[in-house]
């Protein structure tokens, strides 16, 4: 989330600037505010950077288009924005670039079970065993854990109120989708052959 300063003098407007360059500027403002962001940026805080009279979506609509040659794109996520690599480029980067705590590094299985719980939620450890027909592990709980894709969800309504697991924010920033309606449907899952979950 943006940070007020009241103390920075900022002019919003630009009307020493011709229509077409103001609307470049604020599109340019727009795209290093996305660049500089460690997190999607919330509509109303990209208005922050652009005059009054001047539409987010309509700028952002505008940058998409000029962006379309780029290695990168302006994705939905969540409540907000965000810049990313294009899927193309993926192996490129891995290869390449120091990912530091962005690359996930998990296994197929840790996939799966990170799929049921997405599908599935809240479920608890139980429902993912009945999923999977073997207990998960407690080590795996906690990878997924550790890299904020999963959390503690509600209590199950049943003796012993067993925990439940749910999926992150950062799930949703992790796997590029704005939420979880935009999750495969069942039937382009068993296109994939990923019908186990």
């Amino acid at each position: 989330m943006a940070k007020d300063h009241p103390d920075i003098e900022f002019d919003r407007e630009l009307e020493d600037l011709p229509p077409e360059l103001r609307w470049r500027e604020w599109m340019r403002r727009i795209e290093a505010v996305l660049f500089a962001s460690a997190s999607p940026v919330p509509t109303r805080d990209l208005a922050k950077v652009i005059g009054q009279g001047a539409s987010v979506d309509q700028l952002i609509e505008d940058l998409e288009v000029e962006l379309t040659e780029r290695p990168y794109e302006i994705a939905r996520v969540t409540d907000g924005w965000m810049l990313r690599t294009r899927p193309a480029y993926a192996p490129a980067i891995r290869a390449a670039a120091d990912l530091g705590e962005q690359d996930l590094d998990l296994r197929e299985f840790d996939v799966a079970v990170l799929a049921a719980i997405a599908y599935h939620q809240p479920i608890t450890r139980e429902g993912l065993k009945d999923i999977f027909g073997k207990e998960i592990n407690r080590d795996l709980i906690g990878r997924l854990h550790a890299r904020d894709l999963i959390t503690t969800g509600p209590r199950a309504p049943r003796r012993g109120a067993p925990y439940t697991f749910v999926t992150t924010e950062q799930f949703l920033v992790a796997f590029g989708l704005e939420s979880l309606r935009d999750l495969p449907d069942r039937e382009q899952l068993e296109d994939a052959g990923l019908t186990e979950c």
